[in-house]
């Protein structure tokens, strides 16, 4: 059996480097839409791993960000996001990772993201656990909604889509102690595996978003589903995420906000 979460492990620690190297030099910022941007150092890491996957196996599948799915059609695919947080890079914001995520089957199989600015290594591995440089990651024992620092983001298209998330995040900042938006996905599923969020949701996401930090939250004990709470998550455009004690109480805000939108 390959060891592939060795690999993956190993490529996002080169690719995190390039990143370091980059981190308050961006100047080709180019921009996908209104608010939606894309530097060099997107291009130039993605080109990296999928040159370091492709050499290394050349059969498997590969959904990447910038350049989308790969032509051939495989069992196992790799979710890749290069720079997970190009808005905070673009503005030396040091709040970005590399994420990876291999399936197989559809199913998450290992998931990698690497905080090249603070050193953090998040691990996950289906069955195994998930670890942050070593240490075994859970999450909170939180079981009140009112006491829960959660996190989330906002779609692009914030500014035209009537789905943009501020209803939801009105809502659960009257229900929650505090509702925080990073700017990472990769991260705010991370940290909800490490117990520092309680809880996650956003809209309009795709697998290389979330596919790695979905799976460490599995893996460290908390639970992960659509906003409608469908446990099949992966390529539907919502995510929640949580410690699995609020999980029904978000779910419950987001059916209100849905409903009074």
């Amino acid at each position: 059996m390959p060891d592939y979460l060795h690999f993956a492990e190993t490529i996002a620690r080169e690719a995190g480097a390039i990143l370091r190297e980059g981190y308050g030099r961006a100047e080709k910022i180019q921009y996908k839409g209104a608010v939606d941007l894309v530097t060099e150092y997107d291009h130039r890491v993605e080109s990296f791993l999928l040159s370091r996957v492709q050499e290394r196996y050349p059969a498997h599948s590969i959904y990447a960000e910038e350049s989308g799915r790969s032509a051939q059609s495989n069992e196992y695919e790799w979710l890749i996001d290069p720079l997970d947080g190009t808005v905070n890079f673009a503005h030396a914001v040091p709040c970005f990772a590399v994420s990876l995520a291999l399936t197989h089957k559809g199913q998450l199989q290992l998931g990698v993201v690497f905080d090249p600015m603070r050193d953090e290594m998040f691990l996950g591995e289906a069955g195994q656990g998930a670890t942050l440089n070593g240490q075994r990651l859970s999450v909170s024992s939180e079981q009140d909604l009112g006491k829960s620092l959660l996190t989330t983001g906002f779609p692009y298209d914030v500014r035209t889509s009537p789905l943009n998330n501020f209803a939801e995040f009105i809502a659960f900042y009257k229900r929650a102690q505090a509702v925080r938006r990073p700017g990472s996905a990769a991260l705010d599923c991370c940290y909800v595996a490490a117990g520092r969020f309680d809880g996650y949701w956003e809209y309009k996401m795709k697998p290389y978003d979330i596919g790695a930090g979905a799976l460490m939250v599995q893996e460290a004990g908390g639970r992960v589903s659509t906003a409608t709470g469908e446990a099949n998550f992966l390529g539907h455009i919502s995510i929640l995420a949580s410690n699995g004690h609020i999980h029904e109480q978000m779910l419950e805000v987001l059916r209100e906000a849905q409903n009074g939108r």
